[in-house]
C-alpha cells in the first residue's frame, strides 16, 4: 500500500485589515441643505390681473349705460330692440343707400327674420317705418324710415347722449378725450380730429 506523506499546511496569507475610517463627529455630519427654499409658484401675472379688472369695469359700465338708456326710451314708447332697428335704418338712410330688405335687417341685427317682422309691424303701426316695394322688382319689399321715424332717431340719439353724459360726468374734457382715444384703439377706429395716421 502506497503511503502518502502529508504536506505541512501552509499558513494562509492574510492581507493587513484596512484601517477603520474615522466616524465623523456629530458636528461634521452633514445636515439638511441650507440652500434657499424653492421659489413659490409665481402669482398670476399682473397684466392678467389688470385685464380681468378692465373686463369687469367695461361690462359694468355697459350695463349701466343700457339701463340709463332704457329709462330714457320709456317716455318715447320705444323698446331697445325697436331702437336698434331704427338706428340700423338710419345708417342706410344717412349713406343714401337703397332701403334694406327684411333679410338685410335680420343680418345686421343678428336676429332671425321673424323677429324683424315683429319689430317692423310695431313700428309701422306707429308710422315710424313703412314697407315699400322695390322699384326694380315688385316682389321685393324694402323697409324705410318715415319722417316720423327720422325724428324718433334724433330723439333716440339725444337719449343716448344724455345717458352717457350722466355716466361720464366725473370726467373732465381732457379725460374724456383720452378715453375716446383709448376706446378708438380697441374699436379699431380713428378718433375724430386725432390728426395722425396709424
Amino acid at each position: 500500500m502506497e503511503t502518502r506523506t502529508a504536506e505541512p499546511a501552509t499558513a494562509a496569507s492574510h492581507d493587513p485589515a484596512p484601517a477603520a475610517e474615522p466616524v465623523p463627529s456629530e458636528a461634521a455630519v452633514p445636515g439638511p441643505s441650507r440652500t434657499a427654499p424653492a421659489a413659490a409658484p409665481d402669482r398670476p401675472d399682473r397684466k392678467d390681473d389688470l385685464t380681468g379688472r378692465l373686463s369687469d369695469q367695461l361690462l359694468g359700465l355697459s350695463r349701466r349705460l343700457h339701463r340709463a338708456q332704457r329709462l330714457r326710451l320709456e317716455p318715447l314708447g320705444i323698446t331697445p330692440a325697436q331702437a336698434r332697428l331704427l338706428r340700423a335704418l338710419s345708417h342706410w338712410d344717412a349713406h343714401g343707400a337703397e332701403p334694406p330688405r327684411m333679410a338685410d335687417l335680420a343680418q345686421r341685427l343678428e336676429v332671425v327674420p321673424r323677429a324683424v317682422t315683429t319689430l317692423v309691424d310695431a313700428l309701422e303701426e306707429r308710422e315710424l317705418v313703412r314697407r315699400a316695394p322695390d322699384p326694380s322688382n315688385r316682389r321685393v319689399i324694402r323697409i324705410e324710415l318715415t319722417e316720423g321715424g327720422r325724428s324718433a332717431v334724433q330723439e333716440l340719439r339725444q337719449a343716448r347722449r344724455t345717458a352717457a353724459a350722466e355716466i361720464l360726468s366725473p370726467l373732465d374734457d381732457d379725460a374724456r378725450a383720452a378715453l375716446t382715444r383709448l376706446l378708438a384703439v380697441l374699436d379699431q377706429e380713428e378718433p375724430e380730429g386725432a390728426g395722425h395716421s396709424r
